[in-house]
């Protein structure tokens, strides 16, 4: 059986198997469900959603949230501190200054993007576990999930099949954000293409994927060029500019709120910082911008 939804600003797909067709359309309507009820919690673009609340209000004095919000952005902080600052979700007012927010790009001003750092830095994000609450000690502040929203709807769309007694599936995120469990018919696990950033007539990578999840961010996915140069949605939170020498990032992982968010510090910080941080078990496929067109894996 296979389905789709648009939810969080994206499409979600599923591929799942089994010989009870009531069982299989319960259980698809359950993780449809379960990614609209995220859209309510996470999305930045919805004026009635715990975050949206989260961004208007939490500048001015501390605001409890629930316990998934708090657990969410609990594990955005670790993400942060691990990265070294690289995965950031408080870039919510550069994805603003730099078009991305609801749009394709365009090139803003010196003094704009100076501006916009000036709201950005997950330091100034404070969680308070003993009250649930969170706090922004600047004005401005705006948390923005588009980096890692995906991965965890998925996680969580996976866990309501399996709660439903499904033990074969495939779910895809915007096609960038896949986790597949079990073994369809005649294979030994999903296999899944990873794309070529600079032919698209092939692919870069065939992957099979076993109780595991694949990311990718490429700088194909939002940009625009400016005298030559492209831009993209690719954003360091630590300059305030997109991040350059990478065309694209793949990370397998064995969730996907994990391969989704480090896809962003890998594409950022470079070869040689994934090099010496990959966590264990997550495998690392790099696409550099360079004239010899080369992807490789991390070994």
């Amino acid at each position: 059986m296979e389905a789709s939804v648009e939810a969080m600003g994206s499409a979600y797909s599923i591929v799942v198997y089994d010989e009870d067709r009531y069982l299989l359309q319960a259980a698809v309507d359950g993780a449809f469900e379960e990614v609209r009820r995220l859209d309510d919690l996470l999305s930045n673009y919805k004026p009635s959603s715990e975050l949206s609340k989260v961004n208007l209000l939490a500048a001015d004095h501390p605001v409890v949230v629930t316990e998934e919000l708090f657990n969410f952005l609990s594990a955005c902080q670790e993400y942060s501190r691990q990265s070294e600052g690289a995965f950031d979700i408080t870039v919510g007012e550069l994805m603003k200054v730099w078009g991305f927010y609801k749009g394709s790009g365009h090139m803003p001003g010196p003094a704009e993007v100076a501006e916009a750092l000036q709201s950005v830095g997950w330091r100034n994000v404070q969680l308070d576990p003993a009250h649930h609450t969170v706090f922004f000690t600047r004005k401005g502040i705006q948390l923005d999930p588009g980096g890692i929203g995906k991965g965890y709807a998925v996680d969580r769309m996976v866990k309501i099949l399996k709660q439903s007694g499904i033990k074969t599936g495939l779910i895809t995120a915007a096609g960038s954000s896949i986790f597949g469990f079990g073994t369809p018919p005649g294979e030994e696990g999903w296999p899944v293409d990873i794309r070529n950033p600079f032919d698209e007539s092939k692919p870069e990578a065939e992957v099979v994927l076993k109780n595991q999840s694949l990311s990718t961010s490429g700088s194909y996915e939002k940009f625009f060029t400016v005298q030559g140069k492209v831009y993209s949605h690719i954003m360091d939170p630590r300059t305030g500019f997109p991040a350059t020498g990478m065309i694209s990032v793949s990370v397998i992982a064995s969730r996907t709120i994990d391969s989704e968010a480090w896809t962003k510090p890998f594409f950022i910080n470079g070869r040689d910082w994934a090099s010496k941080h990959k966590p264990q078990g997550v495998r690392v496929l790099l696409c550099e911008d360079k004239a010899d067109h080369s992807c490789a894996w991390l070994q």
